[in-house]
């Protein structure tokens, strides 16, 4: 079994808006040294509108990987993230609806938009990082195989429980169900928004998949605490190890995420 890749999420609780968590360049970089150290290898940003900062500030202090997320922006506004040459962008496979504490989030995602994403990646050198919300995404995934337009490994997030039309159970059999539909070649990770996480993510960790967690996600530990981001990977970290899988080191994760010589 491939070691566990740990994608850690220090960004807006959009459950609970008042969990504090780091918002300036530095005040990022700083929670990126300290998931590097407790096990994450990916650091998934939403930058605060300042993606170019971020992603210098977060390079400048450590390896670590950088996923830009918010995948609900258009193009334009994202431009910033492949000319700086993240090292992977979050891309929805899907519709965005979700229902939040402070905020609706609805926004078509079609086919064309898609294809030009993969291009892009393929021009700027980023990995896409596809996000798998129900089975329609998967046939979403399919149509960009078939147009040869995305390589293997093909990185996928499959989400569980983020409320809104997009739903879908945070159960461990939800979870198998939508894995045995994916296509060869996924790396898979995994979101759980939901008081259930932990049944999942150690499912995950079993079945040789990866995970996501941090205040985005859920910012709670498994005593209902709430945690800082690097809390959270040192929990995860601990369970894995605990269960008798290692957790991947930078150069482990960038081979299985594709990205090596990236």
């Amino acid at each position: 079994m491939e070691p566990l890749i740990i994608v850690a999420t220090p960004n807006i609780c959009w459950l609970k808006p008042e969990v504090n968590y780091p918002k300036t360049p530095a005040a990022i970089a700083r929670e990126a040294v300290l998931c590097r150290q407790k096990g994450a290898a990916v650091l998934h940003i939403h930058a605060e509108g300042q993606w170019v900062k971020v992603i210098r500030a977060v390079r400048a202090s450590s390896d670590i990987i950088v996923q830009s997320g918010m995948s609900s922006l258009d193009i334009p506004e994202r431009m910033e993230c492949f000319k700086e040459k993240s090292d992977m962008l979050s891309i929805i496979l899907n519709h965005h609806d979700e229902a939040f504490a402070e905020l609706d989030c609805l926004k078509l995602h079609s086919k064309e938009e898609l294809a030009k994403y993969a291009r892009l990646c393929a021009q700027y050198g980023v990995k896409p990082e596809f996000e798998v919300w129900h089975a329609g995404s998967i046939w979403n995934l399919n149509y960009l195989i078939s147009k040869k337009l995305v390589t293997r490994p093909y990185v996928t997030t499959l989400f569980f429980g983020w409320p809104g039309g997009t739903w879908s159970p945070p159960t461990v059999e939800e979870y198998l169900y939508r894995r045995r539909l994916m296509p060869p070649g996924c790396a898979i990770v995994v979101s759980i928004m939901h008081e259930d996480q932990i049944k999942i993510t150690t499912a995950a960790i079993l079945q040789g998949d990866h995970v996501r967690v941090g205040t985005e996600d859920y910012p709670f530990t498994r005593s209902g605490k709430v945690a800082k981001t690097y809390e959270l990977v040192e929990e995860i970290a601990s369970i894995s190890r605990s269960l008798g899988r290692p957790v991947a080191d930078i150069k482990q994760a960038r081979r299985i995420l594709g990205l090596d010589g990236r």
